[in-house]
């Protein structure tokens, strides 16, 4: 998915929060149709410029280590990057 929407786009502040929504929610569908019962779905996707400098991101979450996970995939450009985390976590 990050792939298909990223590739050849070149980075437009304006236009990047309507992209971003896009991604995270056909990512948000195709984890939803695995039907992970009892299971919230979480997404969150960072889109940003690439300006050959580092970036770091971060996370803390309170969570069942034996219930709980994430997934993560990068997408890198010479005009910008993408990062789109899934977090899914167990309804007791």
């Amino acid at each position: 998915i990050l792939v298909a929407k990223l590739e050849g786009q070149e980075y437009n502040g304006d236009n990047m929060q309507t992209v971003i929504k896009e991604i995270a929610d056909a990512v948000r569908d195709k984890v939803r149709d695995m039907d992970f019962r009892g299971y919230k779905i979480l997404v969150h996707c960072v889109v940003g410029e690439q300006r050959g400098e580092g970036v770091r991101m971060g996370c803390k979450c309170f969570w069942d280590s034996d219930t709980d996970n994430y997934a993560e995939e990068v997408y890198i450009t010479k005009q910008l990057f993408g990062v789109v985390t899934v977090y899914g976590l167990y309804q007791y």
